[in-house]
Formats: structure tokens, C-alpha cells, sequence
């Protein structure tokens, strides 16, 4: 049998036992005893924390007597670390120079399984951007032994992993995740406390985190940062309103269709493969196109002036931004889509200009208008969507009034239903001429009556699958402008995978700088998703990041626990061999395991099956 050296784990704390802990509460008259099992851990230090392992409630005195017998069982001396040989229990041990313990293989056993593959992938990807070298100097360990760079570690990646509250990362994730083995630390890390007081050392780099994003990526995927694509969304509290109106938590227009919740409002800046290189919170009440310009400043002052495309959607500029735009020194190029109201004015320019094969069932056209250019796009796919979601909700409208017709109702009735049938039809609400009755006129066939405006219904069908573009960008191809436009559904998806990827909504949190701080963790998180995702785009396409991370998930980190002859345990922590899938992922992410942790040995713990109640 080899020898095995077992090295002490410094960083593990001692378990100094467990005991049974009573909470009182006078309630209705009558004082309640509450009782729980805890668990005491001497972290480094010499500091004495507490575990809640098991809540009990109320129980009674054999109860307790019983959880008292069973806790002496559970209790465990502190482990040592020494040089030993082993070797089986039925042969003989040779003569050797350290201490021989011989094992019980018969009654070798597998404990403690936690997720280990996607927090050990989610740290090699923080290492990848760098980021223990940006975060080291700013979170340096507390004079308590507090390592804050690993409790900010750890939050991005439970954010990323598995995300739910803080208080869910403190009382089981962490337990039952890899991140302790990964990062050499105990359970004080999460304590609930250290988790928030985190929080408040982060958003102050928010500014240096960008500037060094920025320059990872591009060294990682030599970026070039000259088309950068804005887009703002929102995200809703579930909390009181607040009274100060100073708060950011405002009521505004809902993206999440919660206009009953207050909300803020998140402005993001990406390129076009998704990188993000800046976001700013603003209150929930916010107006799109009050924005932009700001932005574009505080861009120009981050990374200097130089030539780049800023594209949106429509509603975001204004007139008068675009033409500080243009009046910028340097002009500063833009690329926003433009409502189809203004197609009428140009309709008869765009009739002479013949149309330009973009893709695929895809035709654009151009023409210049005063001191932009304008681009037609047609998709073949979007007509056809368009004509049926038309067709759909003018039937059930249809169908709709002629029930209302039939029904017996005041004309007052009849307006609150008019307006729930206008709110569900939409625009094809103004494809049909309704004529209501007077006042004090009854409700009839004569004095309530509909028909189809037909003038409407063909310019309807003839914009259908059509919207226009307008840009400052000339000497472009329309063709190209297209595809720059399009490149859009990067900032689309960035704030899709951020509300459900991610969890960043509801928020819980009600202090303003905790609320910053709760969206700064899942932009660093979604910094280490679209990282992989354009790993994943160079090295394995087709795959995405979220598919890869649940793949790896499957590798497990397990105690094996083998029992010696003299009462102790050998305890290898070992997590399982990757699968055929996970080697061939592995394989080609250019990636490699590390080695298997160090063993232990620790006075024998009991099963649960052998405690007695």
C-alpha cells in the first residue's frame, strides 16, 4: 500500500460540538420555548461562531432528552494532521517509519455531495477577466480575517449559478456548493452579515471596473469598441413605496408589465457581441429619451472622443440629441429606428429606388432626406407575423362588438367595454369606423354600428413586415446599416439572460446604496456569462452559456469517508470523474481539472440512521 501524507487543513475550523439552544417567546399570554440544534466552529482567529443545523420547535422533555443523547453521538474531536501509512484491516503491516493505521474498506462510505463543477467553472472564468488581480487591492481582508474578495466571489457566483437571496446563499447554498473547497474557507464567509457589509464596499469601483472590463476583452476577443449599442430596461421592487422622493424606487412605465410596483431604471451599453462596457441606475420614473445624451458624455469623458456608432431603438433619441450629434466635434455617428409615421413624407422617394437584397428574405432600400439617411427594410417573416397577429385580434375584435350588439346595456356600460376591447385590440382598434349612440339615445342596431375602414386596412397591409432606419452614416451601404441594426437583439438578450438567467428582479433590498450594489453583483455575473458565451462561440458554437454551466453542475464533490481500526475516519474529498459529455465540453473549452484535494483524517463521526430517538 503507498504511503499518504495527510496535511492539516489550517483554513477548516475546529467543530467545537453541538448543543441544543432555546429561544423564548411570551405570546398570548402564555411564554413558548423554541429550541434548535447548533453547531459551534471555532473559525481562525479563535472567534466562535454558531450554526443553526436543525430548527425543532416545540418539544417536550423526553424529546429533548433524546436530541441530547443523539448530540453526544454526533459530537466529533478535532482532526490532526500527521504522516501515516495505511493499509487494510486483514493483512499484515509492514515495518515502516511513520505511524500505521490500517482502514476498514468493508465499511468505506460516500457522504456530504455538493455542486462543484459550475462554481469551479464560474472561478475559472473570474479568472479569466482578471478580476482577483482588479478586486485585491480595493477589498483587502479585514483586521477580523474577513476576506472580502471571496465573500464578492462567492455572491457573483451564486448570481450566476443558482441565484435567489442572500439570506438562501448564508443558510443552504453555500452548504451544499463546492465554493469552500474552492476558496479555502468556512462558514463564516456567508454569514448573513458579511454578506451585506460586502455589498456596501462595491459600487464605489463601479467606474474602474469598467475600464478594466474593457481592456480584458480586449485582449481576450480584440474588441474594438466602435459600435456600442444602448438600450434601457427596468426592474421591480417587492416593497411599501417609499416616502422619500429623492428614492430611485419610482413608479414609471413597466417592461415587466408591473405598473403596480415601484421600479428603476437600468441603462446598458454593450457591443455588438453582447460585451457590456457600462449601465447606470436611474429612477423608475425615468423617460427614455432624456437619457442618451448624458450618456454619450459620460462616455466620451471615460474613454476619450474617438469615432463611434451609437445604435437604439426608436424612442430614445430626440431631435435635439440628434443633432448635438451631428454638431459634435467629433460628429458622432448614430443608427436609430424610426417610428413608421414619418415613412409617409418619404414614401414617394423610396417608390423610385429599386430594392437591395440584405439576406435571405430580406430586401432593403435607401434614400437621403435632409441631413440623414433613411433605410426601408422588408423582411418576408415579419409580414407574415404581422398580417396574422393583424388579422387575429381584428376578428376577436370583430366578434367582440357584435356580442356587445346583442347585449342589453346603459351607454355607460357599453363605453368601460368599448375601452377593454380597444385596450386588448391594439392597433387594429383604428382599422374599424365605430359610431356610438347620443347621450341619452338607446342602444340599437341604428345607433351602434361598426365597418372596416378600407383606406386603413390596405396601408396597413401595405407596411406590414416594413420599418425604417435613419442614420448620419454616409457613404454606408444599406445592406450594412441593416445588419448593424439588427445586432440590437445583443442588448435585447443581455437584458433577458440579466432578468431570468440571472434573477436581478424582484428586488428586495431597500436602501438605495444596497439596491446599487444588488445590480452591480448581477453585472458582474452577466460579465462572466457573456464571457463563456463568447468563449463558447470561438471554441464550441451552438452551445450557450447557461446549457454549459447546468452540464458541469453534474460533477459532485463527496467525502469519502473510510473508517480505521482505531476509531477514526480517513476523509478524501474527491469530486466524480467528469462524464463522457463533460470530458468532450472540457476538451473543447481547452480546460483541465485540478487535482483531486488533499485527504484527512478526523475522529469518527456517526451516520444519521444510527442516532436513537
Amino acid at each position: 500500500m503507498p504511503t499518504l501524507v495527510l496535511e492539516r487543513r489550517a483554513d477548516l475550523p475546529d467543530t467545537l460540538g453541538m448543543f441544543l439552544r432555546a429561544k423564548n417567546r411570551f405570546k398570548d399570554g402564555k411564554l413558548h420555548r423554541y429550541w434548535s440544534i447548533v453547531e459551534s466552529h471555532r473559525l481562525r482567529g479563535g472567534r466562535v461562531i454558531q450554526r443553526q443545523v436543525l430548527y425543532l420547535g416545540e418539544i417536550n422533555d423526553s424529546q429533548k432528552e433524546a436530541w441530547c443523547k443523539s448530540i453526544e453521538v454526533l459530537d466529533e474531536s478535532k482532526a490532526h494532521g500527521r504522516q501515516i501509512a495505511i493499509f487494510p484491516d486483514d493483512r499484515c503491516a509492514p515495518e515502516v517509519t511513520c505511524e500505521v493505521v490500517k482502514i476498514r474498506l468493508s465499511e468505506l462510505s460516500v457522504r456530504r455531495a455538493r455542486q462543484w463543477g459550475a462554481c469551479w467553472l464560474a472561478c475559472q472564468i473570474w479568472s479569466w477577466l482578471a478580476l482577483d488581480a482588479f478586486w485585491a487591492p480595493r477589498l483587502p481582508p479585514s483586521r477580523k480575517g474577513t476576506d472580502w474578495l471571496h465573500v464578492l466571489k462567492t455572491l457573483v457566483c451564486y448570481r450566476l449559478i443558482d441565484p435567489g437571496s442572500e439570506w438562501r446563499l448564508h443558510r443552504q447554498w453555500y452548504e451544499r456548493s463546492g465554493m469552500a473547497d474552492l476558496l479555502g474557507e468556512d462558514a463564516a464567509l456567508v454569514e448573513a452579515d458579511t454578506l451585506y457589509r460586502c455589498h456596501d464596499k462595491l459600487v464605489a469601483h463601479k467606474e474602474a471596473l469598467f475600464n478594466h472590463l474593457r481592456t480584458r476583452w480586449a485582449t481576450l476577443f480584440d474588441e474594438q469598441f466602435e459600435v456600442l449599442l444602448y438600450d434601457l430596461t427596468s426592474t421591480y421592487f417587492e416593497c411599501d413605496v417609499p416616502d422619500s422622493e429623492s428614492s430611485k424606487r419610482q413608479f414609471g412605465y413597466s417592461r415587466d408589465k408591473r405598473s403596480d410596483c415601484v421600479q428603476v431604471v437600468i441603462a446598458l451599453i454593450v457591443t455588438p457581441r453582447g460585451l457590456p462596457i457600462a449601465y447606470e441606475v436611474m429612477p423608475g420614473n425615468t423617460s427614455d429619451k432624456t437619457t442618451l445624451w448624458d450618456f454619450v458624455q459620460k462616455i466620451e469623458k471615460q474613454y476619450g472622443k474617438v469615432q463611434r456608432t451609437w445604435v437604439m431603438d426608436r424612442g430614445i433619441p430626440t431631435e435635439e440629441t440628434l443633432e448635438k450629434m451631428r454638431a459634435a466635434d467629433p460628429p458622432i455617428s448614430y443608427l436609430v429606428g424610426t417610428p413608421k409615421g414619418r415613412l409617409s413624407a418619404l414614401e414617394k422617394q423610396f417608390l423610385a429606388v429599386p430594392w437591395e437584397a440584405a439576406r435571405e428574405s430580406v430586401q432593403v432600400k435607401l434614400v437621403e432626406h435632409e441631413k440623414d439617411l433613411y433605410i426601408l427594410a422588408r423582411s418576408a417573416g415579419r409580414v407574415n407575423k404581422e398580417r396574422a397577429m393583424r388579422q387575429r385580434r381584428l376578428k376577436k375584435l370583430i366578434k367582440r362588438l357584435r356580442e356587445l350588439q346583442t347585449q342589453d346595456l346603459k351607454r355607460d356600460q357599453l363605453l368601460l367595454k368599448l375601452g377593454a376591447a380597444k385596450k386588448e385590440a391594439g392597433r387594429a382598434y383604428h382599422l374599424l369606423d365605430i359610431h356610438l349612440p347620443a347621450e341619452n339615445e338607446p342602444i340599437t342596431a341604428e345607433t351602434f354600428y361598426f365597418c372596416l375602414k378600407k383606406d386603413k386596412l390596405r396601408l396597413s397591409r401595405r407596411r406590414e413586415g416594413h420599418y425604417l432606419l435613419r442614420s448620419n452614416l454616409a457613404n454606408e451601404a444599406p445592406a450594412k446599416l441593416w445588419e448593424l441594426y439588427i445586432q440590437l437583439t445583443e442588448i435585447e438578450q443581455a437584458f433577458k439572460e440579466l432578468k431570468n438567467d440571472l434573477d436581478i428582479r424582484p428586488i428586495h433590498h431597500q436602501r438605495e446604496d444596497r439596491i446599487e450594489a444588488h445590480i452591480f453583483i448581477a453585472f458582474i455575473a452577466y460579465c462572466l456569462q457573456t464571457t463563456l458565451r463568447q468563449r463558447l462561440r470561438e471554441l464550441a458554437p451552438g452551445l450557450t452559456a447557461r446549457a454549459v454551466l447546468e452540464k458541469m453542475a453534474g460533477i459532485q464533490m463527496v467525502d469519502v469517508h473510510v473508517p480505521t481500526t482505531d476509531g477514526r475516519h480517513l476523509i478524501l474529498p474527491r469530486y466524480t470523474d467528469p462524464d463522457a459529455d463533460q470530458q468532450l465540453l472540457l476538451a473543447r473549452l481547452k480546460m483541465a481539472l485540478p487535482q483531486q484535494p488533499p485527504p484527512r483524517i478526523a475522529a469518527s463521526p456517526v451516520t444519521p440512521a444510527s442516532i436513537q430517538m
